[in-house]
């Protein structure tokens, strides 16, 4: 579990397909003091378990589900990533619930600098904007960002500057792409709520009754 709060921005040392997989390798700067085997990492939202560690740099094993599902693929040497450690049970929750599970990826649409600020506007699925909600939460490249609007086949997140500095959204342009994980109390709702629904059709007293309405 995470908070979508990055804790650094590291650098891609080496990024190595393995047939259907991947081994990764980031340079963790200061976060490496803390990292061992097994440690859960964040890495532009993918939870990642540390593999081996040398000095400051952390290797991963990238399934092919991550693959498939993110933007992790694409790493290259010298690529700068977001990383958060995962939540220990004594910090406190100042972002959101973010599980490192990415539901898919989305483009960036525009980026309008406002002085220190920016807003920016991700193109993406109906999947997965069918998964947020108006001034809900949602994780971009692991960072937690609250959604100020939404249109349809985009939303739009009002950037902070401390979030600027502190992460590779500064650095943001049209046509990057970018792993996006929804919130999972919306997915969870929806899933319930789709569960008991009818599926084209009214609910009728019967069916309310059965729900012990």
């Amino acid at each position: 579990m995470f908070t979508g709060l990055i804790q650094a921005i590291c650098t891609v040392k080496s990024a190595r397909l393995l047939g259907k997989s991947m081994l990764l390798t980031v340079d963790l700067g200061e976060l490496a003091h803390d990292a061992k085997i097994g440690d859960s990492i964040a890495i532009n939202g993918v939870c990642l378990t540390v593999a081996e560690t040398a000095g400051t740099c952390a290797t991963f094993e990238v399934s092919a589900e991550s693959l498939d599902r993110s933007t992790t693929g694409s790493l290259r040497p010298n690529a700068k990533v977001n990383a958060e450690a995962a939540l220990k049970l004594t910090d406190r929750l100042a972002g959101h619930f973010v599980q490192g599970h990415i539901d898919g990826t989305a483009t960036v649409k525009t980026v309008r600098k406002q002085g220190d600020f920016a807003e920016i506007s991700f193109a993406a699925a109906p999947e997965l904007l069918s998964q947020m909600v108006l001034k809900g939460s949602v994780a971009v490249d692991g960072i937690s960002l609250t959604i100020a609007k939404m249109d349809a086949g985009t939303f739009t997140v009002a950037v902070i500057p401390q979030t600027l500095a502190a992460t590779t959204l500064a650095q943001a342009k049209a046509g990057d792409p970018v792993n996006i994980e929804t919130d999972i109390i919306v997915k969870t709702i929806k899933k319930q709520l789709e569960n008991i629904l009818p599926q084209g059709g009214a609910m009728s007293v019967e069916r309310l009754r059965e729900l012990g309405f």
